[in-house]
């Protein structure tokens, strides 16, 4: 990675500074970049709202939120006032030209106080509805005419369907080279998700194993114990598939399927993640119900407390068929790959908060020790994402004592162990833009080759047409019918922790493993 001393001085204009995206993530990731040093030693934030306020009052509006939601809360009064002097606040309504103009003079004067013309990103923390106003006003005030120091970075969700996305990618190129074009999906800030690279292609043990020839199948599981909250409204035009499905499940699936690239630069592994999103088998609209299950949580009692179903929600119409739950599984058409089933699934008011892969590899091909009532439990490479941060190794070991039984054991690497303080997504994303590093952003092939892979889907559940939608009580693991979409294949879903794999262990010893 560039050193971050080599940074020009940069300015950081955030639209929709006001929202809940630049609470939440965006100021606590600049902050938190500010305190270890990763910033540009001359920067300015212009921070971009409706409403008309003073400098002095969006910096305590800030401050607030860095108490909330920063990893690193306000210890010194003196290093925030450092890092708040670098925030300005801009009226600005993005409707309206003059707002720009006003931009331009604001940007214009911060260049002439650095005493020279300064980096320009443009975070786009707002709906899509606003990117072509805002864009063809940035193009018409000539805001980024320097590709090699202007950027811009767009927030999920890319489109609704795959001509919208296509849409917007011509929409963005006649403003922007695609160069510019920051396209973030957060998932792949995290430090987990990263470490697919160093795990697979930093160790010679497990590449030679990442193949048809050893791999029995994969999972990829993130699942969430909230259910919709305030943001039914957003989830009736979105759903499980497009909200999930189609960006993040979709690149966590290029991390684990993709080539070994050739070096770290960005085009080179974006061309490795293309390229398992074109050899994703497409899914034809009668096999829609074959080889996916949608399904909308049920209202239940979670720990004594009644929790409301997806119909209860505010913002939810009545007869609403939006799923919150979607299991589904892929093929990969090359030659990796060939033959291997990839199962995803993803869900609202699940069991627990859970982000996992499960690697699972094909059994022994003769059982020793398959005698009696033992059985074998199979081997399992696990890289949990969130809220643990780990990976396991699971294998057969024998027990001690003075009988030949066996008993399944773990090998576990927790990221908690090496540092308590693991930085946010936001932060990785953010500081990669700044330094012109595109590498775990998207680029437009990606986006639209994600959305091909899930178009036929889509349009099927849209017409209620080859699918049926199955309700699940909130606080489980989704519908019966995902369990049956694997054990169609003699799979299951795999558990992914210790006190899991010891309930699997009395299973073993009962024989159900083999």
């Amino acid at each position: 990675m560039n050193n971050v001393n080599t940074i020009k001085p940069t300015i950081i204009v955030v639209f929709g500074a006001t929202g809940d995206l630049a609470k939440r993530k965006l100021f606590p990731a600049f902050y938190n970049l500010y305190l270890d040093g990763r910033m540009p030693e001359k920067f300015k934030i212009l921070a971009l709202g409706r409403a008309e306020r003073s400098d002095a009052l969006y910096r305590n509006h800030v401050s607030e939120n860095l108490i909330a939601f920063s990893r690193n809360k306000i210890a010194s009064t003196e290093a925030y006032q450092q890092f708040a002097s670098h925030i300005n606040y801009l009226q600005n309504d993005i409707d309206h030209e003059e707002s720009y103009q006003i931009m331009k003079q604001k940007l214009d004067a911060i260049d002439l106080s650095f005493g020279e013309r300064a980096n320009r990103l443009f975070y786009l923390s707002i709906a899509p509805s606003f990117i072509e106003t805002i864009t063809n006003n940035i193009k018409k005030m000539d805001l980024a005419a320097n590709p090699a120091q202007d950027r811009i970075i767009i927030e999920k969700p890319f489109g609704y369907n795959k001509s919208s996305a296509m849409l917007l990618n011509e929409l963005l190129s006649q403003t922007f080279k695609e160069e510019q074009i920051y396209r973030i999906d957060h998932y792949l800030g995290k430090e987990t998700v990263q470490n697919i690279l160093a795990f697979r292609f930093g160790n010679s043990m497990f590449e030679p194993l990442w193949n048809r020839n050893f791999i029995d199948s994969v999972q990829i599981t993130v699942a969430e114990e909230v259910g919709v909250e305030d943001r039914g409204g957003f989830y009736e035009d979105a759903g499980a598939l497009r909200d999930m499905i189609q960006n993040h499940l979709m690149q966590i699936l290029t991390m684990v399927a993709m080539e070994a690239p050739t070096s770290l630069q960005a085009d080179e592994i974006r061309n490795r993640k293309a390229d398992v999103l074109k050899a994703i088998r497409r899914i034809t609209p009668e096999e829609v119900k074959h080889y996916t299950v949608r399904g909308q949580y049920d209202k239940a009692s979670i720990k004594g407390k009644p929790v409301s179903g997806y119909l209860q929600e505010k913002g939810v119409v009545a007869n609403s068929n939006t799923e919150t739950f979607v299991a589904m599984k892929f093929y990969l058409d090359n030659w990796r790959w060939q033959g291997v089933p990839f199962y995803v699934r993803t869900g609202k008011r699940m069991k627990e908060k859970q982000s996992s892969i499960v690697i699972q590899f094909k059994p022994v091909p003769h059982s020793t020790f398959s005698f009696g009532k033992e059985g074998m439990m199979p081997n399992r490479l696990i890289i949990n994402i969130q809220p643990a941060m780990d990976i396991r190794l699971q294998f057969m070991t024998k027990k001690p004592g003075l009988s030949l039984s066996l008993k399944p054991a773990e090998m576990v690497f927790d990221y908690f162990s090496c540092s308590t303080q693991s930085p946010e997504a936001y932060e990785t994303l953010v500081l990669d833009a700044l330094l012109g590093d595109p590498t775990l952003f998207m680029r437009s092939d990606q986006v639209e080759e994600a959305w091909d892979v899930v178009t036929t889907i889509q349009e099927a559940w849209e017409n209620d047409k080859f699918s049926s939608l199955y309700k699940y009580e909130a606080g489980g693991w989704g519908p019966e019918e995902a369990n049956k979409l694997l054990a169609r294949q003699g799979h299951e879903w795999a558990s992914n922790s210790l006190n899991d794999v010891e309930l699997e262990e009395k299973e073993v010893a009962d024989g159900k493993y083999f």
